[in-house]
């Protein structure tokens, strides 16, 4: 059986509200909310994006989540047993759920890591480096995390779910994923206790040292109640957007590297290995010397002074 990712119907959709968002804070609201070589830069990456994923989606597919499936669950005798000695899974309702449930658990470990491994961060960081909130930052994304990413999942087909419902289920968390950088979707009412939420984004797009690496849920914020990374928004508080060193640039190429040139630099003024290691594969701001903090280490010594 074959599906079609939402993703396909998607695009056209996230165009039109987009410009809704910008005609209606352009004309009505705030007229800063859209930066026209922001947005233009924003736009450029979300094409980049879009066509590098048509050209490496079927090498993904067929790579990685198909050849683990058929890998990891033989087809023998006209059933699909998996390595755990069942029957692989079907396309029935339930299945669907739990499917969903697993891809969101690993997107929130996938995007979690992307804040807590510097390598990592050098590819999301595109995503982050605007110091607005709007739809436009939702198609600004990075174009290497697409590498990676596959690799967050595989464990979901190699139990036994099939691979193109795996394809659909990415597909709709990331329709969920775009509509929640908008400002202009107040609260959920009750759905805000287990929805990851708009105003709970704009809190892990802040730069506030206290809204830092927070709320990294996909559709549930459960995942981030439980591991400790949940922080509610804070009204009393002047949110601010975006990072600590933009690129400050709207040239494509300097958005998308600048962070890995940062990388090489630090890992060539190191001497010891172990710093080399911990400037590609430690959390961002890591330093040998302590010129410069993590988000931990700046929060510890906040509690500190203000102890």
């Amino acid at each position: 059986m074959d599906f079609t990712s939402p993703l396909v119907y998607g695009i056209p959709c996230f165009l039109g509200f987009i410009a809704i968002e910008l005609t209606y804070s352009k004309t009505l609201d705030d007229k800063q909310l859209y930066k026209w070589r922001d947005f233009i830069s924003s736009i450029s990456l979300g094409v980049g994006s879009v066509i590098i994923g048509a050209l490496i989606k079927t090498a993904t597919v067929i790579l990685v989540f198909t050849f683990a499936y058929e890998l990891f669950n033989p087809l023998v005798n006209g059933v699909r047993t998996n390595i755990m000695g069942w029957e692989s899974f079907g396309y029935a309702w339930y299945v669907w759920v739990i499917c969903m449930l697993l891809d969101d658990y690993s997107y929130y470990w996938f995007h979690r890591q992307n804040h807590m491994i510097r390598f990592l961060w050098a590819a999301h960081i595109v995503h982050h480096s605007l110091d607005n909130f709007n739809l436009g930052t939702a198609v600004r994304n990075g174009w290497f995390t697409i590498f990676y990413k596959p690799f967050f999942y595989v464990w979901i087909v190699i139990i036994g779910f099939p691979p193109e419902m795996l394809v659909v289920c990415l597909g709709i968390e990331a329709l969920w994923q775009f509509q929640l950088h908008t400002k202009y979707i107040k609260s959920l009412g009750v759905l805000e206790r287990f929805l990851n939420t708009h105003t709970m984004h704009q809190v892990h797009h802040a730069s506030n040292i206290e809204y830092m690496d927070k709320n990294h849920g996909g559709i549930l914020n459960v995942f981030d109640r439980v591991f400790g990374t949940w922080k509610e928004l804070d009204d009393t508080v002047n949110i601010k957007y975006g990072v600590s060193q933009p690129p400050n640039s709207y040239n494509l190429y300097v958005i998308l590297t600048h962070e890995y040139k940062n990388i090489w630099q630090d890992v060539a003024k190191s001497k010891q290995w172990s710093h080399k290691f911990m400037y590609i594969f430690g959390p961002p701001g890591w330093s040998h010397d302590g010129s410069t903090l993590t988000i931990k280490q700046i929060r510890l010594a906040m509690s500190k002074e203000h102890s």
